[in-house]
């Protein structure tokens, strides 16, 4: 594997120092456990994942009915926190805090979050894993097969990587929670704040349909406003997520 260190993130780069040359080589406890961080699986009230910091040692909890991938994301956010903000001795870290949709905001939490979403899919192996293929949420969930990583996580680093126009969005049955676009997506378009009934991702969120759709070509107007919309398609793919919300890629035809 050819890979200039130098170039790496920081995230990147302790993972390299700790041998990382393939998705499996990932192990966030290992490397907790070198820097002095106990990790622990536990019930928590009120929060995702805790840290608690003395000295040079720490201990990292995690909410244990997580599923694995919002788990290991968890841990990586507190072990962002141990390694980046070790002058403050705790951190009650809430679901809204963490999570790979928030990476970009200029925050504390949301540098430990694009911190986390380095150490669980760092670009250097996700690049070669990636090659040419298709973006869609059957290669998300490919990649958090592999990485063991969350769809979420998985759909959002393919549409930053990604070449075309992509985004992922998050509707509930009242609104569209949160959205990501790649750079490569217009800012003339909007994404719309509610579900049209047309879509798989409707018929998730209101009805009893589980599960991953088929990607779907169909008019951007479902999905987005702004001019001349109506005139363009977008592939869609829709999966609803352990919560209830439905999370669905777009791109462009």
């Amino acid at each position: 594997m050819a890979v200039e260190v130098a170039k790496l993130s920081a995230p990147e780069r302790l993972l390299w120092s700790h041998g990382v040359r393939k998705p499996e080589h990932i192990d966030l406890e290992a490397i907790a456990g070198a820097r002095g961080a106990r990790v622990i699986y536990r019930k928590l009230d009120g929060c995702a994942a805790r840290l608690v910091a003395a000295g040079d040692q720490a201990v990292i909890s995690v909410a244990l009915d997580d599923n694995k991938g919002r788990q290991r994301f968890s841990l990586g956010h507190e072990l962002a926190h141990w390694i980046c903000d070790a002058k403050r001795s705790s951190f009650n870290c809430s679901n809204s805090d963490i999570g790979p949709q928030n990476a970009e905001a200029k925050t504390v939490e949301a540098n430990a979050n694009s911190f986390a979403s380095q150490l669980v899919l760092p670009d250097y192996l996700v690049e070669p894993w990636m090659g040419d293929r298709k973006v869609n949420l059957d290669l998300a969930q490919s990649m958090g097969s592999a990485f063991q990583a969350s769809v979420t996580a998985s759909a959002l680093k393919l549409v930053r990587r990604s070449k075309t126009a992509a985004a992922v969005v998050c509707h509930d049955q009242r609104r569209l929670k949160w959205f990501q676009r790649n750079l490569a997506f217009s800012s003339d378009f909007y994404i719309l704040r509610e579900l049209h009934q047309d879509t798989a991702a409707f018929e998730m969120a209101f009805g009893a349909a589980k599960g991953i759709s088929r990607p779907k070509r169909e008019s951007a107007s479902l999905w987005l406003g702004g001019s001349g919309t109506y005139r363009m398609e977008v592939w869609s793919q829709s999966i609803k997520l352990p919560e209830g919300a439905v999370l669905t890629m777009l791109s462009m035809a």
